[in-house]
């Protein structure tokens, strides 16, 4: 039997398009984000999902994406108002505890680092922020990295390094580290040819999957010093190379991607579709191979209108959930 993506719910409630869905780290609560300019958390009782709370009134414009901090007690949000927020979960319910300001135009996407003492936020103004987090819990500017020449799509953290990644709409991919308080561009991985809209590490962290308008998703490799492939790199950080393009398989701009604890990649697209790919088993033994990568599902007509989100659960990968211009929400099961 061939692998399967099974729709196993629809969530409804949302009042305009949906943009992000994240799932929380014990993989319990879902939350998503919209046009609506509200944030809802969504949790199993019995055999169904339901909307366990509504955040309300924290943005004045569209939440473009949210995400969960590694504690999974803090939720933070961006916005089209210029600003990000963070919520704490108090009992059975979220209160704001702090408005982040300083862009200067819309806010697309926030991400939180590994240990959770570090946020980043990236924005139309081109900038990307990195945010501090003191033991008094106040978020206080570390940086502003002004490296990309356009709006900056979205923000990701190693899984296990303080380190970070950024992609825009000027066609490229930015890693970021720390040197002695400052934090700087290492490397600029070139090979899109439209906007870069998302970004997704593996679980080890040495490789990196993104999507784009160009309609294809490239897989990224870090080659550290030393490295057996010879592949040169500068003082002690890795190289980033693509090794791997995947294309013709959506027809559309590719708008979000994510890779699950178990190695699937999904894409969502506006061509109202949902891919799920892997790597072919003849390569991912051997990474100085060249690596090829399959589709092993496809939806079509996953959402009526463009899938804007997906998001695996952490701790049951074969989980999914989507997010669309329709305003709904999707839970997928996938079999193999």
């Amino acid at each position: 039997m061939p692998p399967t993506l099974r729709e196993t719910a629809v969530l409804d409630g949302h009042l305009d398009r949906v943009w992000s869905v994240s799932w929380n780290p014990a993989g319990t609560l879902l939350a998503s984000c919209g046009g609506d300019k509200n944030i809802r958390i969504w949790g199993e009782e019995g055999d169904h999902w339901v909307c366990k709370s509504e955040l309300e009134g924290s943005h004045s414009r569209t939440i473009r994406s949210v995400a969960w901090s590694p504690c999974g007690t803090k939720l933070a949000s961006a916005s089209f108002d210029g600003t990000a927020c963070i919520w704490k979960a108090s009992q059975n319910d979220f209160e704001l505890v702090t408005t982040l300001e300083g862009h200067e135009n819309e806010v697309k996407s926030v991400s939180w680092s590994p240990s959770g003492s570090l946020l980043s936020t990236c924005s139309r103004d081109k900038s990307v922020w990195i945010w501090e987090v003191t033991e008094d819990e106040e978020y206080e500017c570390a940086s502003v990295l002004t490296d990309h020449k356009q709006d900056v799509k979205n923000v990701k953290w190693h899984p296990q390094l303080e380190t970070l990644s950024s992609c825009g709409y000027d066609d490229i991919i930015k890693m970021y580290k720390e040197d002695e308080d400052d934090w700087y561009c290492y490397d600029t991985l070139v090979g899109h040819e439209s906007t870069v809209w998302s970004i997704t590490f593996d679980q080890s962290g040495n490789r990196l999957a993104s999507c784009s308008d160009d309609k294809t998703v490239k897989i990224w490799q870090a080659y550290h010093p030393g490295n057996q492939e010879g592949v040169v790199t500068s003082g002690n950080n890795p190289k980033w190379k693509c090794i791997c393009t995947v294309s013709g398989h959506h027809s559309r701009t590719i708008f979000d991607i994510d890779w699950s604890p178990s190695g699937v990649l999904a894409t969502a697209s506006g061509d109202n579709t949902i891919r799920l790919f892997q790597e072919d088993e003849s390569t991912s033994q051997d990474s100085r191979n060249q690596p090829s990568f399959s589709v092993t599902v496809s939806v079509d007509k996953a959402h009526s209108q463009d899938v804007n989100s997906v998001s695996w659960n952490p701790k049951r990968p074969d989980l999914l959930a989507s997010a669309s211009d329709d305003n709904s929400i999707k839970l997928w099961t996938y079999s193999t």
